[in-house]
């Protein structure tokens, strides 16, 4: 006689204490991004000594950076550095861009701080052929000697840089204040993200 035997299927739940550390970790370092990202008020230069020339030389095809001009080129630290010119596109359509400076030096933190920039907001519209002016206003933060280009960033080309001036800096360093309220508002979205994932539990192996 065949005796038939039922088998349960037992569901096991296992605890991974490993991903758990994992996202503890990474929520640590999503903190520490945060904070630095929210103290940034700095312009951050594109540190690529070899492309450096080689990216002017690209996007002079597209538009050139003419009559660049520097206000200084000694600055006390909290005076203000303005660098103008003009931009001329090459080709027969719409450019889509954002100006900038680009400051590197061997003996400082690169530290500026952007007060104004003129065609004004984060990208405009350069028509085919024309000729616009720019300005661009930053504050030195940060003593030391830089050399400061004007940054051009088009759209689908890349960045192109003007020929650039030396600008030595002098005075004691300006720190400016953490604005901890954009840092508690990253760290509640970041919480709130978190709490979904622990919500769903997406380490544990059923």
């Amino acid at each position: 006689m065949n005796r038939q035997e039922n088998s349960k299927a037992y569901i096991h739940v296992i605890h991974v204490p490993y991903y758990t550390n994992m996202i503890k970790s990474a929520l640590a370092v999503t903190i520490a991004i945060v904070i630095v990202m929210s103290t940034a008020v700095t312009l951050i230069p594109v540190k690529d000594a070899e492309g450096h020339g080689v990216q002017a030389q690209l996007q002079s095809r597209f538009v050139r950076i003419q009559d660049e001009a520097f206000s200084a080129q000694n600055l006390q630290t909290g005076e203000e550095l303005t660098v103008t010119g003009t931009l001329q596109s090459l080709v027969n359509r719409d450019l889509r861009a954002w100006i900038s400076l680009f400051s590197e030096s061997v003996n400082a933190g690169n530290r500026w701080e952007f007060t104004s920039r003129d065609p004004p907001g984060n990208v405009f519209v350069l028509e085919p052929q024309a000729t616009i002016p720019y300005t661009i206003t930053a504050k030195a933060l940060e003593p030391g000697v830089y050399h400061v280009h004007t940054q051009l960033n088009v759209a689908t080309v890349g960045p192109g840089l003007g020929p650039g001036q030396t600008v030595q800096v002098t005075g004691p360093a300006i720190l400016k204040p953490v604005p901890w309220e954009n840092v508690m508002y990253q760290v509640i979205l970041i919480g709130a993200g978190l709490g979904v994932t622990f919500a769903t539990r997406p380490w544990q192996v059923i």
